[in-house]
């Protein structure tokens, strides 16, 4: 069971949100916020797996909420949960460790998958804001140290990471085992000295031309 915590300013959001994902037998809400201070309090409290995490809010808004988060929490992944005005507050939840963002036109059945996929440590980086990546001022043009060791087998999972594929979707595209997978992503973090498969896929997306 996934345990789940909605933060929204919007009550209403938050009621169809719950009415949507208590259809899922594998997520159970187990609280909800209306800004960033409750969010805090609420992940020391229930230590819910997924905070879906809206991003204007009053008092604090989901920036620094998911900067605190991240912090403290390391083992709470944070859903952006946004819209196609919000590009610069995404850039900034994703650089201080968001594991993605959707938009929230987003269909119920994409956002429970979303959800399980982010529970599972992979990215999910939704479409439609599309300067999102360019505004992360820590990625650069430039090739970060280890990038030209890379092989083209590992450029290819990349690609792909950037596309928020799983490893099974990777070695399925690829038809190699997601073992295989497993431990090229491995290789690849260590190689680039990256935290996660978000940082790769925001890297894969600047230095590759994705457009997930």
């Amino acid at each position: 069971m996934i345990r789940l915590l909605l933060v929204d300013d919007e009550s209403l959001i938050r009621r169809g949100l719950k009415a949507l994902l208590k259809l899922e037998a594998d997520l159970e809400i187990v609280g909800e916020g209306e800004n960033g201070i409750d969010a805090i309090a609420q992940v020391e409290k229930l230590q819910p797996d997924v905070v879906l995490m809206d991003i204007r809010m009053p008092i604090m808004d989901g920036v620094a909420a998911t900067r605190q988060i991240c912090q403290q929490f390391s083992n709470t992944k944070i859903l952006v949960f946004t819209t196609f005005a919000d590009e610069d507050y995404v850039a900034q939840a994703l650089r201080y460790g968001a594991a993605g963002y959707l938009l929230k036109d987003t269909p119920s059945e994409e956002l429970a998958q979303a959800i399980r996929m982010v529970h599972k440590g992979y990215t999910q980086l939704g479409p439609g804001i599309g300067k999102v990546m360019e505004q992360i001022p820590v990625i650069s043009k430039s090739t970060p140290p280890g990038w030209d060791e890379l092989t083209p087998r590992e450029l290819d999972i990349l690609k792909l990471i950037a596309k928020g594929a799983s490893n099974r979707e990777i070695a399925e595209t690829l038809y190699i085992a997601e073992k295989t997978v497993k431990n090229n992503v491995t290789r690849i973090l260590d190689r680039l000295n990256l935290r996660d498969r978000t940082q790769a896929a925001i890297i894969a997306s600047s230095l590759l031309g994705v457009d997930n």
